[in-house]
């Protein structure tokens, strides 16, 4: 009787972790989602997403219009891309958001194109690795609202101080999306904190 009482414990406890933990997650990104916070900062940085041989597709446009505006409102005096390329592409996710950045008025001075990354850790791991040897130690990320809980955290588990500017636009939007993007943050989130730690690499990469 005695174990059973203790094995019923138990299995209740894990049942509650399993409830609780991934409703604080999802409550924690939705409320980072809603709740922008921007502060100034040493660099912006673009987190790539799909590119037509050079054309930025709708929700890489949107990432790149909020890093735009903070650069303009001089938030960061520099702004990195970043992100790799698919098989065949003529152009690399991070090259694609400079060039649209300099059509937008941007001098190319004030921008790093670092053509690595194929989802949000590696780009991640790129942008703070140049980051940390030019001395540099916050960031503005440039990414969708239900998406910057995540990269903040991965950031600030790198070592840099991060916050986020949310798209206002595009399929990345607020407006434009709803429950399956948080449930997927959610997850990915989770991922990351959990057999990521153990240097398992899942990726998210985000194909739109």
């Amino acid at each position: 009787m005695f174990l059973f009482k203790i094995l019923r414990r138990i299995i209740t406890a894990i049942f509650l972790l399993i409830i609780i933990v991934p409703l604080y997650v999802a409550t924690q990104i939705w409320w980072t989602a809603h709740h922008p916070s921007i502060k100034k900062s040493d660099a912006i940085v673009v987190l790539g997403a799909a590119q037509d041989n050079g054309t930025p597709t709708p929700i890489l446009a949107a990432r790149i219009t909020e890093a735009r505006i903070a650069y303009e409102s001089g938030l960061a005096p520099l702004i990195i891309t970043v992100g790799g390329s698919q098989k065949g592409d003529l152009s690399t996710e991070a090259a694609a958001s400079a060039h649209s950045l300099t059509d937008q008025g941007i001098k190319e001075s004030r921008i790093i194109a670092l053509p690595i990354g194929k989802d949000t850790l590696t780009s991640t791991v790129a942008y703070v690795s140049y980051m940390k040897l030019h001395h540099l130690a916050s960031v503005i990320i440039s990414t969708d609202p239900y998406h910057c809980y995540r990269a903040m955290t991965e950031a600030k588990d790198l070592g840099i101080r991060a916050t986020c500017a949310a798209a206002q636009t595009g399929p990345g939007s607020l407006k434009s999306t709803g429950l399956r993007y948080l449930f997927r943050e959610t997850g990915a989130y989770l991922a990351y904190e959990t057999v990521g730690r153990f240097g398992i690499h899942l990726s998210d990469q985000i194909k739109k």
